[in-house]
């Protein structure tokens, strides 16, 4: 009797979770989902990598979201089953306090390991897959972006200006500018011309461009010319958005093999595959390694803190003041481990404070818990 009773209050409580995940998912997403139409509207790709990159960051989206939906999952359960007199039945059965929050920290370490195996190897793998669509797709419907009277500059170190649009694929007085800036030189190159047509061959597009000029300055030199017909090739130029590896979409064994490099080894100056192993970069690494691997043992510190619930009872004095104490203090905890994570990288004692002191808390809440529970079971039974 006792493992059903156990087994329904998981069961109600991964229906709440899940209940909870798939709403905030979905609302997070479609939010996402807005700002990524820049994709569209701005840097020209197409539908389909739209909505590749949307979907693909579903997984990343939910691992964040998860230790949340866990405590508010948890926190309504443990509310909805003293409302409706239900942990009585438990009482009733002869299940001790003690056991009751046991298992409900056991059963928290079971979804710290799924939070684990999400951020460590499912969500930088689906990021990846996301930021791949971006960088091996071309810019699907470019003519589209190009307005009259309106500068572009999605792609990088080009800016583009048409007059007039004569047709989908068509520009009347039309003008490209072409900027290549570094320390040693300044080159700009401006190209006018009456028609530019817009081709594509080969997965390649380029400007037919007729009867027009190319102006080039290059430090203090400046030169002119004018041409019948020249073939300009776009595809040298990337898009603004960002195509390279970011940190969170590095595998988590790069991360541990540049720690393992940069404080065992004491090699300070290496790359492993996309990854810069080096001293202006190794904080950020160690905070995602953290952020993967230890901030989702903030999900049993939150399950403990949500088993003081056990003490208020309905009869209990002020307890609906008493209930929003302990909501709040789980909020409290959850939003210290995403401000803390900043500093833990970067020296002993924003690691001590984001990694130690949880447990401490952990440890004194569940020892408070258990002799408190086993007092209050005591005098019941008196």
């Amino acid at each position: 009797m006792k493992k059903l009773l156990f087994r329904k209050f998981l069961k109600d409580h991964i229906s709440q979770f899940l209940f909870f995940g798939f709403s905030l998912t979905i609302i997070v997403w479609v939010i996402q989902a807005v700002n990524f139409l820049d994709f569209v509207t701005e840097d020209g790709h197409g539908l389909k990598t739209y909505f590749s990159y949307t979907l693909l960051n579903l997984p990343k989206i939910f691992h964040r979201l998860l230790p949340f939906l866990f405590f508010l999952s948890l926190f309504y359960q443990l509310v909805r089953y003293e409302d409706r007199n239900e942990l009585l039945i438990f009482w009733s059965h002869g299940i001790e306090y003690k056991k009751f929050i046991n298992v409900i920290i056991v059963y928290s370490f079971i979804f710290t390991l799924f939070q684990i195996i999400l951020a460590s190897f499912i969500s930088p793998k689906s990021q990846d897959a996301a930021r791949s669509f971006i960088r091996n797709s071309n810019i699907d419907f470019f003519p589209n972006l190009i307005r009259e009277k309106k500068f572009v500059d999605v792609m990088e170190g080009l800016t583009i200006f048409a007059e007039k649009k004569i047709g989908i694929n068509s520009f009347s007085n039309i003008t490209l500018s072409e900027s290549k800036i570094s320390r040693s030189s300044n080159e700009i190159k401006i190209i006018s011309a009456k028609e530019g047509n817009l081709v594509s061959s080969n997965n390649e597009k380029f400007f037919e461009l007729t009867d027009g000029k190319i102006i080039e300055i290059n430090s203090d030199k400046v030169t002119n010319f004018s041409f019948d017909k020249i073939i300009y090739n776009l595809q040298k130029y990337k898009s603004k958005t960002t195509t390279y590896q970011k940190i969170q979409e590095v595998p988590t064994f790069d991360l541990v093999k540049c720690i393992e490099n940069f404080y065992l080894l004491k090699k300070f100056d290496t790359k492993i595959n996309n990854l810069f192993c080096h001293e202006p970069s190794i904080d950020d690494t160690k905070q995602e390694l953290l952020k993967r691997l230890f901030k989702p043992f903030y999900i049993p510190l939150v399950a403990v803190i949500c088993s003081l619930i056990l003490f208020v009872s309905k009869e209990t004095a002020n307890f609906k003041k008493k209930r929003m104490y302990i909501f709040f203090s789980s909020f409290i905890v959850l939003t210290y481990s995403e401000l803390l994570l900043k500093y833990s990288g970067q020296n002993i004692f924003g690691f001590t404070l984001f990694i130690i002191i949880p447990i401490l808390v952990f440890l004194m809440i569940y020892f408070y818990s258990t002799i408190k529970l086993k007092t209050k079971h005591q005098s019941s039974n008196a």
